[in-house]
């Protein structure tokens, strides 16, 4: 699987972005697809992630009820809509894919996209 993320800018803190990653390769809808992010001098960690087979999804404790992870297996595209932003949410993100669950815990992770830039302004 080939991942591709998008739609990642510059936003005032309060404001929101939607970002994609679009898969192509193999057959998307039998993999977990997930967000993690690093920020500046940081180590990389899990934001978000979507379960293939029923939809579920699993949200770090940083972003719950302000990130909604979802997919569109039709397109091959998982998205990160990202409302009340903060500063502290300055980062690259990245999309992954998993057959594993273990991705939310960010192991197992077979393929990773390459990082869309997020920044957010005080």
């Amino acid at each position: 699987v080939q991942l591709q993320a998008s739609g990642g800018g510059l936003v005032q803190a309060g404001g929101l972005l939607k970002l994609s990653c679009a898969a192509s390769g193999r057959t998307f809808s039998n993999y977990h697809m997930a967000w993690f992010r690093q920020a500046p001098g940081k180590e990389r960690e899990f934001v978000a992630a979507a379960r293939w087979f029923d939809g579920t999804t699993y949200y770090a404790d940083s972003v719950k009820g302000r990130f909604t992870i979802s997919r569109d297996n039709a397109k091959n595209t998982v998205y990160l809509q990202m409302d009340s932003l903060k500063p502290e949410d300055t980062a690259i993100y990245y999309c992954a894919a998993s057959p594993s669950w273990n991705l939310v815990r960010g192991q197992s992770v077979h393929f990773w996209g390459k990082g869309t830039l997020v920044t957010v302004s005080s």
